[in-house]
């Protein structure tokens, strides 16, 4: 039974997991790593943070566990269209924010000048991004299913899945859940073992493995929390946040690693879910749960726009590996600021303003 522990700091309606905050917090910043490091090291098997693609499954069994937690007792009384409201408010500011400096970095970029061959689709490029409407249009950078804002494309997911929760699964028993998760886990080995790996789904061509890596990791979170797999333990945020660096960091081989991906995926992040969900939190370690947990997401919404200004500065100069060894650091400091500064200035705030209106009765307007 869950019950309140330093990890979940109880309230009325929902318990908080901070410990799980945290950790969203690093697989953030190794997704911007990773990203830096891809346009840097491009054969994986010289990246020594190759499988933080794996970031986003772990981020989808976070999220199912999450949405549970928060809405299984709650949807029925507040209503499916207050559900998606909230979810809109949390997650679709940044959506338009990113778009918005998507198109600037798309735009403006001093190294390339792709945007003449797209100046005529530009407009369509922003509108589908800002209402995100999958629109695969760029060969020359990967096919993203949202080019100004490549993350965007498991956001699409998010959006996919939260829908489903409030039709269908909120109201769907252990057993049944159980079922449709060892499907899911069924499709995701399968796409693992032809794909070779787990990092797809973000471009045209792969586009329904996008499905399918959403819908495993978002039920098997919801059923962590159905069937209280919590495991209360001793272990702190440090060991926690080890615990999931460790799966960014595991050797990429060709010949395994749809097996690795898919050990990781199916039971690893499962288990830190649950593992983190009742880890124990000191109030040295808490503020910065909190605030690794309230900057995961504008950072990994923010970062990808100036990515591509990087990767089109590496394709024009061609920098040595000191050089990168310099800008990388540099690089990523500043998407944490500009990520914090996003988040202060415009994000927050804004979030702030459409819950009032809600709480209000007002239209939204």
């Amino acid at each position: 039974m869950l019950q309140t522990t330093p990890t979940a700091l109880a309230t009325q309606t929902t318990p908080y997991f901070d410990v799980l905050d945290g950790l969203r917090g690093i697989a953030a910043i190794a997704v911007v790593l990773f990203h830096f490091m891809e346009f840097a090291v491009p054969d994986y098997a010289d990246n020594f943070i190759a499988h933080a693609y794996l970031a986003v499954d772990f981020f989808f069994c976070l999220s199912g566990f999450v949405i549970a937690s928060a809405y299984d007792t709650r949807l029925a009384k507040i209503g499916i269209r207050s559900f998606l409201q909230r979810r809109l408010i949390r997650l679709h500011p940044l959506v338009l924010i990113g778009s918005v400096l998507g198109w600037l970095s798309f735009r403006f970029d001093p190294f390339s000048d792709l945007y003449r061959a797209y100046a005529d689709k530009s407009f369509l490029l922003f509108l589908t991004s800002c209402l995100l409407i999958p629109y695969p249009l760029v060969p020359e950078r990967y096919f993203n299913l949202f080019h100004l804002n490549p993350p965007t494309w498991s956001l699409f997911w998010e959006y996919v899945a939260n829908l489903v929760y409030a039709l269908v699964l909120v109201r769907v028993r252990l057993p049944l859940l159980a079922f449709l998760t060892g499907l899911a886990a069924i499709a995701l080995c399968y796409e693992a073992r032809t794909a070779t790996f787990l990092g797809v789904g973000f471009g045209g061509d792969t586009f329904g493995a996008g499905a399918i890596r959403m819908s495993y990791s978002f039920l098997i979170g919801i059923g962590i929390y159905r069937a209280r797999w919590i495991h209360y333990s001793r272990l702190g945020f440090p060991v926690m946040g080890l615990l999931l660096a460790a799966a960014f960091v595991l050797p990429f081989s060709k010949q395994v690693n749809w097996l690795t991906d898919s050990v990781v995926v199916l039971f690893y992040f499962p288990f830190l879910v649950g593992l983190g969900a009742g880890a124990q939190l000191t109030t040295r370690y808490a503020l910065l749960c909190r605030f690794l947990g309230k900057l995961s997401y504008p950072l990994y919404m923010v970062h990808y726009p100036f990515l591509w200004v990087f990767l089109s500065y590496v394709e024009k100069y061609k920098p040595s590996l000191s050089t990168f060894a310099f800008l990388i650091p540099i690089g990523m400091f500043c998407l944490l600021l500009l990520a914090y500064g996003t988040l202060v200035l415009v994000d927050s705030p804004l979030r702030a303003y459409l819950s009032s209106k809600l709480r209000s009765g007002k239209p939204l307007e």
